[in-house]
This record gives structure tokens, sequence and C-alpha cells, in this order.
């Protein structure tokens, strides 16, 4: 999609099928094999980390936009939280499809470009993106977060929460070790960041960052699936894993992974805001 102008997205009575559903599970992102699994919070630092962020956006009354919003369900907390306005932009059709079936009515989905998202100029209070970053490449992580700033209003917020890794002068060798490890397991060339180099990354945009939080990061453990799933969803899980042999080994190389490198990352989240 990459210069085409985005498309409004119409929703769909019928559910799309998952980004990436015709590619093997063995060679398919890792986030999107959790959710061909069933999992539904795909946060690095789970669901309670993604509302902590959201409350500290104030998202009530405002002009919200949200890029790559994955399955929809923080675009389903974001219109709880009664914006003035909700608008995704999400390069995958069919990830745009399912997250027009969410809002509805209740919000506009374009497919197109997170770096380039036709949006007018101080259109928006907030703007979010979660899990998204830390799948780009430096020189994109500072163009998307440019972009968020060019759509800001003076004082409006960007939310993120994302991947990280701990302590901020992390030996170089164990670093590129962990993403070496986490490429051969999601199968996306991940560059996580310290909480130093996120918060960087968004003073370089032009934004003051005002909020900071971390949570561990434990999207296959027990606990956290409990948690964000729910019984229903984490025996869904379970199901789906347990009688695919396939999928099965895909996430449990991811898991032995995330176990292997549990210490060294964690998700984090920043809220910052467009100086007045």
């Amino acid at each position: 999609m990459t210069g085409l102008p985005p498309t409004a997205v119409p929703a769909d009575s019928s559910e799309p099928p998952l980004p990436y559903a015709d590619r093997p599970v063995a060679t398919a992102p890792g986030h999107w094999v959790l959710a061909r699994a069933g999992k539904r919070v795909l946060r690095p630092g789970g669901a309670a980390l993604s509302t902590a962020m959201l409350g500290h956006a104030r998202l009530a009354g405002a002009d919200v936009v949200e890029l790559a919003p994955g399955l929809g369900r923080t675009a389903a907390e974001v219109i709880a939280a009664a914006p003035a306005s909700y608008t995704a932009v999400d390069r995958d059709p069919d990830a745009a499809r399912r997250v027009a079936a969410v809002v509805g009515d209740d919000g506009t989905v374009r497919q197109g470009e997170a770096a380039s998202t036709g949006l007018p100029d101080a259109s928006a209070d907030v703007v979010i993106g979660e899990a998204m970053l830390s799948m780009q490449s430096d020189k994109a992580k500072a163009a998307i977060a440019a972009e968020a700033a060019r759509m800001l209003r003076p004082g409006g917020r960007y939310a993120i929460h994302e991947l990280g890794v701990v302590p901020d002068d992390i030996d170089d060798a164990r670093y590129t070790e962990l993403r070496k490890d986490l490429a051969r397991a999601i199968h996306v060339n991940a560059r996580p960041m310290t909480a130093a180099a996120w918060r960087q990354l968004l003073e370089g945009a032009g934004l003051v960052v005002e909020w900071v939080d971390t949570a561990p990061m434990a999207l296959l453990k027990l606990s956290r699936n409990l948690h964000d799933e729910g019984l229903g969803g984490f025996a869904r899980i379970a199901r789906n894993v347990l009688t695919d042999a396939e999928l099965r080994r895909r996430v449990m190389l991811m898991r032995r992974t995330f176990k292997r490198y549990e210490h060294d990352m964690m998700g984090i989240a920043l809220v910052a805001h467009k100086p007045e």
C-alpha cells in the first residue's frame, strides 16, 4: 500500500480472516500465530498496562487515531471511553476489516501506512500505537513517531505500548543475541529498545514524555493469560494448541525464547504530549 492514499474500510458482518491466514504456521509472524491460537491480548505488558496507558492518554471527548490496531481489542476500549471520534489506520486489509467490524458506526477504519496516514495536520488529540514500533527499523520508528506528532494538536498525546529491554546499559552482545533469537522465534525482525531509547525516540519527534510504566513481558505465562483472556479464553487457547501439533511447536518455540530472555525484556508504555 505504500504510496497509495488511505481508503475507508467498511464494516463486514462476517468475521474476516486473520492476517497471514494463508501462510503456514511455521512461517507466519508470531503475533498472528498467537491470534490463530485464540489469543486476543497481544501486548507485551498485558491488558493492565494498556489500560493504564489509555487512562493517562485521556480519551474522553478526544479525537483519537490508532495506528495498526491489530484485532481491535484496544479500539473497543477507546470507544467505551467516549471519545469525540475514533479513526484507525492499518496497512493490512484483513486487520482493517476486523477492526471496522469491532467499531461499527462508532469509528472509521482506513487502510494505509502508519508513517504516512494521509490524515490532516493537527487533527488528533490522541494518537495510539501498541506493539508495532518494536517491529520497525530505527528509521521507520522515527518516521512513525514524526507522523504521530504531525497529526497531534498542541497539547495532544502520543501513547505507545511496546517491547522494552533492560537494563539501559544492556551488554551489546546480549542484546544482539536476544534480537536474533527473537527474530527466529517470531519471524519478525523485532527491534525492542531500552526505556531510555524509547524516551529519546519520542523526544526526537518534538514530544515531551509525561508518563512511563513497565510490566513483565509475560505474554505466554499462565497467570498473564488467565488474567488477560479470562478462563474461557484461556481454555480456547489451550484447546487449540493441544489439538494442533504444528501450532503447538511454534507456540512452544516462542515460549522458550521468551523464557530465556524474561529478565532482559519487559513491556513498556509511555505517554508524551506535543508542546502548546
